[in-house]
This record gives structure tokens, C-alpha cells and sequence, in this order.
């Protein structure tokens, strides 16, 4: 069986379409994904629809690239860590990619919104789920400073398309490294190469749909149920086979995220 660690499926690409969807993770034999929550606003949906189905969790956060949002509280998340389907904190993180004429002193808003879900995660023991893009200098250093003033932060860096030497400091910290699709992209030889590097028990898979469609589906509205495709690539790399990376996998999410998948399947 297959988990799909990090999905948007309260998009509209993809709410509208949610049987169907359901159907087609059964098939594929993904029997479980974490619904990601990127808006204040979103989370109650996100939560509402983990409550529909044994096969879906959620998270609480916003997302770093949000600037409109209104700041969420260190309380709030809290408040919503309680609900027994909310199963980690974020999406939350820093990005840096598109200053569009600022500087990077302008994006302290980023890195106090970032404080404020690390600190949600230490007090209520769920794992947070990072984005991070041009800016894991100042992740990794946020993350250090909350090791040295509280319990060290745990999670996962989801999306992983950052270097060797970004791996290798985030797995020092604790952390997992999630691949998405973009591991199956033609021109992401130095992300494989990352993927060849970390060892099997901290990696987790992804699909982040409806986005980044692994190949042959690029381009194409990607879905949990092609989740299966970011494992093969993974085997292939590490010369294991699927199932090897199916079991593992599966049983990383478990052990993060302090759930048991609903069900147990045998991965092709």
C-alpha cells in the first residue's frame, strides 16, 4: 500500500471531482493521504473532509507565500492540533523565490509566521510539514535556534528539490525529505541524486496534487493515486523495488505522523 504524505485535494481542480478520486487511490492501491491545509480560512474545510473518509488526514497552517493572509495564532493551531484528524502543522516554511524587488530583510513577516508555527508544533507534539524554497539558509538556522529554547522540531521537508548538503542538515535536525513527482522530471538528475543519498527509513512520497504530475502525466491535473509513480522512480534509483519503497514509506508516514493507515495492501 501506498501514502500519499502531502496533497491539496480542497482545491477546486480537485474538490470537484472527489469520487472519483477516491476510486482511482483504491485502484492504484493508495490507501491513505494527508490533506494540506495553506490558508487560515481553509483549514475547517480541510479538517471537514479528513472526517469524511478513514483514508484521509489533515493538517493546520499557512502557507508561507501567502502575504495576504491574515496571521494565524500560536492558540488557533493549537486549537486545531486538538481535532483528533488534524495529524501535523503547516504547510509553513520559508520562500524566498519571487522577492519581486524586495530583499530578504523585507520578508521577516515570513520568518515570524514561521516562529509562530514552530512553536505551535513543539507545544503540541505534531510534526510540521515545511516548505522551503531559496531560503533553507534561514530554515534550517530557525529550526537550530528552536532545538536550543524548546524540544527540537520534528517534521518533514516536503517537495524536496533542494541540494545534497540541504538533505544532509535537515536529516541532522530529525527530519524526513519527501519526493514528489519532480524526482521523474527529466532535468531533476541532482534531486535523484538526493533521493540515492537518503537512507530508505526517512523518506517519505508525495504527490503535492493537484500539482507537478509525475511523468508520463506531466502537465496532466495530478491526483493521490498517482503517488505510485513517485515510487517507482525511488526504487529505480535505489535499486530496490516498489514494494520495498511502498512498505517503507508507509510505515515512515505511520511512524511521523503517529497514525495506522486504514488498511494494508500488497504494492505491485
Amino acid at each position: 500500500m501506498f501514502v500519499d504524505s502531502h496533497c491539496h485535494l480542497t482545491f477546486p481542480e480537485l474538490l470537484a471531482d472527489l469520487p472519483r478520486i477516491r476510486d482511482a487511490m483504491a485502484e492504484a492501491d493508495v490507501g491513505a493521504a494527508l490533506c494540506i491545509s495553506t490558508r487560515a480560512d481553509e483549514i475547517a474545510g480541510v479538517v471537514a473532509l479528513a472526517e469524511t473518509d478513514p483514508a484521509w488526514w489533515a493538517s493546520a497552517g499557512v502557507h508561507p507565500e501567502t502575504e495576504d493572509e491574515p496571521e494565524i495564532s500560536e492558540a488557533a493551531l493549537l486549537q486545531w492540533a486538538a481535532h483528533p484528524k488534524v495529524i501535523a502543522i503547516g504547510e509553513t516554511g520559508l520562500d524566498y523565490y519571487r522577492l519581486e524587488g524586495r530583499t530578504v530583510a523585507d520578508m521577516a513577516w515570513q520568518r515570524e509566521r514561521f516562529q509562530v508555527h514552530i512553536r505551535a508544533s513543539q507545544a503540541s507534539g505534531l510534526p510540521l510539514v515545511i516548505h522551503t524554497r531559496s531560503a533553507s539558509e534561514d530554515t534550517l538556522a530557525l529550526l537550530r535556534e528552536a532545538a536550543r529554547s524548546g524540544p527540537a522540531p520534528r517534521g518533514v521537508f516536503h517537495c524536496f528539490t533542494e541540494t545534497r548538503e540541504v538533505a544532509r542538515a535537515a536529516l541532522d535536525l530529525g527530519f524526513l525529505i519527501s519526493f514528489s513527482g519532480i524526482l521523474t522530471f527529466r532535468n531533476a538528475e541532482a534531486l535523484r541524486e538526493v533521493a540515492r543519498l537518503v537512507p530508505l527509513d526517512r523518506c517519505l512520497i508525495e504527490t503535492d496534487s493537484p500539482y507537478l504530475a509525475p511523468v508520463p502525466f506531466r502537465g496532466k491535473t495530478n491526483t493521490p493515486a498517482l503517488v505510485p509513480h513517485v515510487a517507482a522512480e525511488l526504487a529505480k534509483q535505489r535499486g530496490i523495488s516498489v514494494a520495498a519503497v511502498a512498505e517503507a514509506t508507509t510505515r515512515n508516514f505511520q511512524d511521523l505522523f503517529g497514525v495506522t493507515t486504514p488498511g494494508q495492501g500488497a504494492a505491485a
